[in-house]
């Protein structure tokens, strides 16, 4: 296939759902791109979404953000893809996706071809890959065991380029797909019209975040007008510069290796990368270059961990903040004698100011003027987790340490009740990869239906 000279590629966000600033998408419509994408999901928001197989996204806004790029992709008759359909791609997700996008076609009077992608791994092929001992995981996760693989309810796995190529080659104008690596949203328009296959997927890799490689970074609409020796980089908002730092700084996002990017399809090389300002505003990227491997799949599911309550509070002591991990520790081991069945294991502290975010191994030098106490009880019922904190709650109000100069007043609570229920609590039972022996599978693991709108 002989590539066009140049294909423009408009990102319409980073994740759709949260409101897509209006200005820098018609601005972007207005250059006529030759497709419109957009990311709809992630595993950011955790794994309770895929486990409960909802939106992490307010329904309105959503139907907003999909009228906008689906009246715009309509209006120029190019290709809309979207990508992680709904939060987590799950089945439950495509379909809610796919039915604000019926629902939206039909009041704005809208005739097009539509494919849906799922992604949705049986759990038996999940089982085969565990006996197989072909799973391996990413970051801290162990291998689940096989009861926990069938207590997950939707499991998916990241789909590359062939699923997305596959409903352009057969025509489809709007593509929803379920779980999708970020980059095939773009990089499978891309190969449909000849481009490298590096300069394709760097491209896709830096504006499937829409406008935050830019300084100052943001989520307005990014174009990229991809040739055979680069891409130009161009924010829809013209206060928002693409730079050659900001867009090399963009290597590092989500990637602990700033050269090399895995993709499901192969290895994305960056380190011969060129980043050249064209402007004030804009970047040519050229470069990368690409290894193909064999298919893999990044498998994602999320399995039930309890029920979840949570109390908040503060405390301005001084002597409080100084020993707050051995008042704690001691409180716990009160919990788990008067609450019995090691209740204190249940328990977990975050004491922001001190190691909320990171698990510091010392103190700070300079102790906090205040500090944030934030105690979670995850239990196998929501009255099991309700009483064991409040439990928590009154022995660490009123637990005595050395020095203490009152009886109480040394945490404080910002609401009360202070127990808030914070329902269903999940962890992520699969964050691993199978590989496949043979790419042909890939056909039936992401079927596509197509229909008439």
């Amino acid at each position: 296939m002989i590539a066009p000279k140049s294909t423009k590629f408009l990102s319409a966000s980073g994740q759709l759902g949260y409101g897509i600033p209006v200005p820098a998408l018609e601005r972007g419509i207005a250059h006529e791109p030759d497709m419109i994408g957009a990311d709809m999901g992630s595993v950011d928001p955790g794994p309770a979404y895929l486990g409960m197989g909802r939106m992490a996204t307010d329904p309105t806004i959503t139907k907003r953000d999909l009228t906008l790029v689906l009246e715009g992709a309509r209006a120029l008759d190019v290709p809309l893809v979207l990508g992680s359909a709904g939060t987590a791609g799950a089945r439950p997700h495509l379909d809610a996706a796919a039915a604000i996008i019926r629902e939206i076609a039909a009041e704005k009077g809208l005739s097009f071809k539509l494919a849906t992608i799922a992604a949705d791994i049986p759990h038996d092929r999940v089982l085969e890959a565990r006996r197989a001992d072909a799973l391996t995981p990413l970051g801290a996760f162990e291998i689940p065991s096989e009861d926990e693989i069938r207590d997950t309810p939707h499991i998916v796995a990241q789909m590359g380029e062939p699923p997305i190529a596959e409903a352009l080659a057969e025509g489809a104008d709007v593509i929803i797909a379920g779980r999708a690596c970020d980059t095939a949203i773009y990089s499978a328009f891309a190969a449909s019209r000849g481009h490298d296959r590096a300069l394709s997927a760097h491209m896709a890799k830096i504006i499937e975040c829409a406008s935050l490689c830019c300084d100052p970074g943001g989520r307005d609409a990014m174009l990229a007008t991809l040739d055979a020796d680069g891409f130009v980089l161009d924010s829809m908002n013209a206060s928002r510069n693409a730079t050659p730092t900001s867009v090399a700084a963009h290597a590092l996002y989500e990637q602990a290796d700033p050269y090399t990017v895995t993709e499901p399809d192969g290895i994305l090389d960056l380190s011969q990368a060129r980043y050249e300002a064209v402007d004030e505003h804009r970047v040519r990227v050229s470069g990368a270059q690409w290894t193909d491997t064999g298919p893999s799949l990044k498998l994602e599911g999320a399995a039930p961990a309890g029920h979840r309550t949570v109390y908040f509070a503060g405390s301005s002591d001084p002597r409080v903040i100084a020993r707050i991990e051995t008042i704690w520790a001691e409180v716990r081991d009160v919990v788990s004698d008067l609450a019995g069945d090691n209740a204190g294991e249940l328990l977990r502290a975050r004491f922001y100011g001190l190691n909320g975010v990171i698990g510091w191994p010392d103190p700070p030098e300079v102790m906090p003027r205040e500090i944030g106490i934030l105690i979670e009880c995850v239990a196998p019922t929501a009255e099991r987790a309700k009483s064991v904190l409040t439990v928590a709650k009154q022995y660490l109000l009123h637990h005595g340490f050395p020095g203490r100069l009152s009886t109480a007043g040394n945490i404080a609570f910002p609401f009360t009740p202070p127990e808030l229920d914070a329902g269903p609590a999940w962890r992520f039972s699969l964050h691993h990869v199978m590989p496949l022996s043979d790419a042909r599978e890939l056909k039936s693991l992401f079927p596509i239906t197509y229909e008439d709108i």
